[in-house]
């Protein structure tokens, strides 16, 4: 043990002969326990917020999503359906045609996204987890699953034949629209269920069977809007899109979950960043305690610093003392806060002792990368407070000049 650590962890664990300095001492490492515990618990409350806003984006987002790269739809060869029937990266995948419409029953009407799925749609994404009402469509037929709020908007019900929807899509081609008549292509369709998944989605999405969608469109036989996939359980997400984009080519975009939902992450991780630069804000004025205690601890030691200078030691030596016993008082503050956190968090997920409502307590979710970043963080600072108060020890101090 170096000579400097020596006397530091001396300096830090005895009690100075004036009360004032203990006083401010001890005010200076609370303010570091707090302030790490604070920076982990409200770090380990967003990771659970984002989990919980995650949770409802991603129920029914596919593991990975093939898009056309120019214009709306591609084409499916035969081909390029053998070959991804016998990629072992994926479970299974859908076809998927997506347009916007026009839905419209006997005295109400609404905008909606119709999605036309295939039979494989179930097995790529939990569908049936998210029904509130009725069952899922069957293929070959004119039903439809219909968003809550959409359901509500035409005040809808499930099998009710006496209130059909008629879906509108303008027709494809050029030149002016004559007769209104001629304008779109029109299928009457039934509601079989209704879907609750999150207030977006509901408000938005008509799911129906793909060949509804593709007759309502005028698409070919094998044009499709996207491709929707499940990986195999532990499959590496990176090569698998190498393997599905070696098959599709460039005429399509694969992204996962997270590029699927990259505007709702930029939000999440923004605000995160902002609520961890205000509480390393709040630690940075915590260290100005830990600053002003190592001074005034060098005042008070100012005698047996002149011993110490007068019997060999080094300037340089001297200074170390306190940059070490400034880095002690952080990092040892740092693992107490940390403790406590972990404790407090523990204790909420297991007794949910803060409520958001009644039934539904605030997520928690504690992560091994928030540990690192509250303990360098901590370290840091604490460093650099060190060593500004260090340098404050100059020759004259410790010579008595």
């Amino acid at each position: 043990m170096s000579f400097s650590l020596y006397i530091a962890k001396r300096y830090l664990l005895s009690k100075s002969t004036n009360n004032a300095i203990n006083f401010i001492t001890y005010i200076a490492v609370i303010g570091v326990i707090l302030g790490s515990a604070s920076l982990f618990i409200v770090l380990s409350g967003f990771a659970g917020l984002k989990d919980f806003t995650l949770q409802f984006s991603s129920q029914v987002d596919p593991d990975l999503k093939a898009e056309a790269t120019a214009g709306k739809s591609f084409v499916l060869t035969d081909t390029e359906i053998e070959k991804l029937n016998k990629l072992s990266d994926i479970i299974s995948y859908s076809k998927i045609i997506e347009e916007r419409v026009f839905l419209s029953t006997q005295d109400k009407n609404t905008f909606a996204i119709i999605k036309g799925v295939d039979a494989h749609f179930q097995n790529v994404v939990p569908i049936n987890a998210t029904l509130d009402n009725g069952s899922w469509l069957e293929q070959k037929t004119n039903q439809l699953v219909i968003g809550w709020g959409i359901s509500s908007s035409l005040s809808l019900g499930v099998l009710d034949f006496t209130k059909p929807i008629r879906v509108y899509v303008p027709k494809p081609g050029k030149g002016q629209i004559t007769s209104t008549k001629n304008a779109f292509n029109t299928i009457n369709a039934i509601n079989v269920g209704t879907f609750y998944i999150n207030e977006n989605l509901n408000d938005t999405y008509v799911f129906a069977p793909i060949d509804m969608a593709r007759n309502l469109l005028s698409y070919k036989s094998k044009q499709i809007t996207h491709l929707e996939f499940k990986l195999a359980d532990g499959m590496d997400e990176i090569q698998a899109k190498k393997n599905i984009q070696a098959i599709l080519g460039d005429k399509v975009l694969i992204k996962n979950r997270a590029q699927l939902n990259d505007a709702l992450y930029k939000m999440l991780n923004t605000e995160n960043l902002a609520v961890y630069l205000i509480f390393t804000l709040i630690l940075i004025i915590a260290f100005f305690n830990i600053i002003g205690s190592l001074i005034m601890m060098m005042l008070d030691k100012k005698r047996s610093l002149r011993t110490l200078y007068n019997i060999g030691a080094k300037l340089a030596d001297i200074r170390r003392i306190f940059f070490f016993q400034g880095s002690l008082m952080s990092i040892v503050g740092g693992l107490i806060g940390l403790a406590i956190a972990v404790i407090i968090t523990v204790l909420q997920k297991t007794f949910n002792l803060v409520m958001i409502t009644p039934t539904l307590a605030y997520p928690i979710t504690i992560k091994i990368e928030n540990f690192f970043i509250v303990f360098l963080t901590i370290s840091v600072l604490g460093v650099i407070a060190s060593k500004i108060a260090s340098a404050r020890i100059t020759k004259s101090m410790v010579q008595g000049i």
